[in-house]
Formats: structure tokens, C-alpha cells, sequence
């Protein structure tokens, strides 16, 4: 049987992010999940190193890649538009679900159970929590390059982006944010 699965995969590259706002540097699906499964693995080695917490790190890294997953058939729906109210956020959720359930049935029967968990993704899990957290991380970090192209596109997002991952309760974000988060508005010739 012919599976089109990793056909939609592909088509990652191809949903653009952030559409409602003008960008500097356009962004897709597939780098952001990439720069999603990095952060991630930062904030699982922060974890571990520095809070003594450990996570299972081939899910968390399976979580990032696939966490954007139902785009490929929904596009990407605004944060103003998904989020406008508790009604619509509700009806998203659905969407993204029956989208992601699509997905799943494209794939060979005797592979479903591996890809079920990494497409429809449970939310209560420690791995989910910190790629969420990761997710929330990239969405600042574009903020800040754009703000330093000079892009103020972004500076309301970056605030409300800032103050959602502190309230994500994830103590390394903070470390992340701290050490990690300033250079991202620095051009190339400063982080040397």
C-alpha cells in the first residue's frame, strides 16, 4: 500500500508562520519545529544539570518534530484568531485534531500506534510541557531577531510571548531566556 505520510510531512516547508504579521525573514513549519527540537533539548540538558530532573528525551525530541504536524492540512491559524475566544480556541482544538487523526490514516495500519502519540500529543505529559515551553521560547526568539531588524511588527507579540512562558511555571525557561535568549539580537560580527 502507498502511505502519502511523509509526502504531507514535506509539505512543512511550505506553511508559513506568523502570517498576519509583516516579516523581515519569513519562517515555515519545518525550521521552526527544528529550532522547537533544539530549545527543547536545551531545556531537557538545563533540567538535568542544573535541577536534578530528568525527561524521556527521544519523546521529547519526537514531540517537537511532529508538534506542528496538522498544518500541513489546517495552515496555520494566528494566535489572534485561534485565541479570540474560549469558542473558537475549542473549535481549533478539534480541528487540529481531526486533521492530525487524518495524518495518522495515511500511514500503514501496522505503524499507527508508533505515530498515534506524536501527532495527537498528550498535553499533562513532563515532555509535552517543556516542548511547549520550548515552542513559547522560539515565538519570543523570533520576536526579538525581528525587533532587531528593526521590525516593531513584533513588540506586542514579544511582550505577550514573554509573559505566557513565565506563566508556564518551567524554571528553566528562565535560565534558557537569561543566557541564551539576548544574543539573538545581535548581529553576526557581535557573537564573535
Amino acid at each position: 500500500m502507498q502511505s502519502h505520510f511523509y509526502a504531507y510531512m514535506a509539505r512543512m516547508k511550505f506553511v508559513r508562520r506568523w502570517n498576519l504579521r509583516r516579516n523581515t525573514l519569513a519562517e515555515n513549519d519545518q525550521e521552526h519545529s527544528l529550532q522547537v527540537a533544539m530549545i527543547a533539548h536545551a531545556l531537557a540538558v538545563i533540567r538535568k544539570k542544573r535541577y536534578g530532573g530528568t525527561v524521556d528525551l527521544e519523546k521529547l525530541m519526537l514531540l517537537a518534530v511532529y508538534h506542528e504536524a496538522p498544518e500541513v492540512i489546517t495552515g496555520d491559524v494566528a494566535t489572534p484568531i485561534k485565541y479570540f475566544n474560549p469558542g473558537i480556541k475549542d473549535a481549533f482544538k478539534d480541528i487540529e485534531r481531526i486533521a492530525a487523526e487524518k495524518l495518522l490514516s495515511y500511514l500503514p495500519q501496522d505503524l499507527q500506534d508508533a505515530y498515534g502519540p506524536l501527532l495527537i500529543q498528550d498535553e499533562s505529559t513532563p515532555e509535552w510541557r517543556l516542548m511547549k515551553a520550548a515552542d513559547r521560547i522560539c515565538a519570543y526568539l523570533k520576536c526579538v531577531e525581528e525587533e532587531s531588524y528593526g521590525n516593531n511588527e513584533f513588540t506586542s507579540a514579544k511582550e505577550s510571548i514573554l509573559s505566557s512562558i513565565k506563566g508556564l511555571g518551567v524554571p528553566e525557561t528562565e535560565d534558557f531566556l537569561r543566557e541564551f535568549a539576548p544574543s539573538f539580537a545581535l548581529p553576526l560580527d557581535a557573537l564573535n
